[in-house]
């Protein structure tokens, strides 16, 4: 059962497993399909189901993802995401066009080691290493690379079964580039706890089990109502086995 967050006549918002893709792949259950096959079941509809898919998660990540229930929901909604990301600045809106908040993407992220400095920002040129079928960090400016920006902020440093230090993150996205937080945080020794394509040497997991990275908030303006919304997903229950009170701290973190 694909965990639903929010359900309007334009819009659908997920609570998306870890292990599981977006879309796309050839064989087997995507949050696409599924989440067709449960309007279509809801609503008794024969045949296929629309839904447009706006902005996509890692399959190995968790977290907030919205779709789109109608084709001028997804164009607006793509257009939200497209104009504030820094392949959209050279269309931005007329002078006289109302001013639109941008969305916000909030992750919460569990690295090894002890990040230091405890807040900053993460700024590299990422491309993708074809051969290697990886992003990688390149010099500024290289062929084919893309601008990766982040905001970080330690939450809390703790140590695993092994005594070795493990250390929650907060990250605010200001690009969308495929792998980001997982690369950024590789390059400078903090992988993903859990993520050894990046990385992580431990002992491996279930596909199913993922990497210990959650899109935790989402935040964007309505395709029709123009209102400002903000979900939340439940942080994976697994986290507590290193940070036990995860659960009860203040959405306001």
């Amino acid at each position: 059962m694909l965990p639903i967050l929010y359900e309007d006549n334009h819009l659908l918002v997920v609570n998306k497993p870890a292990g599981l893709a977006t879309m796309g792949t050839e064989a087997g259950a995507t949050v696409h399909s599924l989440a067709c096959d449960y309007l279509r079941q809801k609503y008794q509809k024969p045949g296929k189901v629309y839904l447009g898919v706006v902005h996509r998660l890692d399959a190995a990540s968790s977290g907030t993802l919205v779709l789109a229930r109608t084709s001028k929901a997804a164009a607006r909604l793509s257009e939200q995401f497209r104009r504030h990301s820094p392949a959209g600045l050279a269309g931005e809106p007329a002078p006289n066009a109302p001013q639109v908040l941008p969305p916000e993407k909030i992750y919460l992220a569990i690295v090894r080691g002890h990040v230091r400095p405890p807040q900053g920002t993460l700024h590299d040129w990422l491309r993708k290493n074809e051969m290697a079928q990886r992003m990688e960090v390149v010099a500024a400016g290289s062929s084919e690379s893309s601008e990766a920006v982040l905001n970080y902020t330690v939450l809390q440093t703790t140590v695993d079964a092994k005594r070795q230090p493990v250390t929650l993150v907060r990250v605010s996205l200001q690009t969308g580039r495929k792998h980001q937080i997982r690369v950024q945080f590789a390059q400078r020794g903090y992988p993903v706890h859990e993520d050894q394509k990046y990385g992580h040497l431990g002992p491996r997991r279930g596909s199913r089990d993922g990497i210990a990275l959650h899109a935790w908030r989402l935040s964007f303006e309505h395709p029709t109502t123009k209102t400002r919304m903000s979900f939340e997903s439940p942080i994976p229950d697994r986290w507590s086995t290193w940070f036990p009170n995860i659960n009860r701290w203040p959405s306001d973190t």
